[in-house]
């Protein structure tokens, strides 16, 4: 008996990159990339953006890391969940507050 049995492969299943096939250090070798991968499962906190308060500043749409903040170029629209990490950078830069972060638990239940 074998220890280690092969599981059976499906078709559409694309074969997962080997340690050779990895740019040295992680290194991002392709522009524009990020949107190829949906981060915000990531995230322990999510922000709430209050529409009331927003001056539409654009400081959190400038120092998002992530881009995940949205706008139509004249207002800060909303907060793309599926690339936001919750780091917090847009509620600690809002000079108005109008951001605040709440655990992600509280929406999973």
């Amino acid at each position: 008996m074998d220890k280690y049995p092969e599981f059976p492969k499906e078709k559409h299943v694309k074969k997962k990159a080997g340690w050779k096939e990895i740019p040295i250090g992680g290194m991002i070798t392709k522009a524009g990339s990020s949107l190829l991968n949906k981060t915000g499962t990531w995230r322990a906190f999510r922000p709430i953006k209050d529409d009331s308060k927003c001056i539409h500043c654009f400081m959190c749409y400038v120092h998002c890391p992530e881009n995940a903040i949205r706008s139509d170029g004249e207002k800060v629209k909303d907060i793309d969940l599926d690339y936001c990490k919750g780091c917090g950078i847009c509620a600690r830069i809002c000079p108005v507050k109008a951001i605040t972060m709440k655990e992600e638990a509280e929406f999973n239940e």
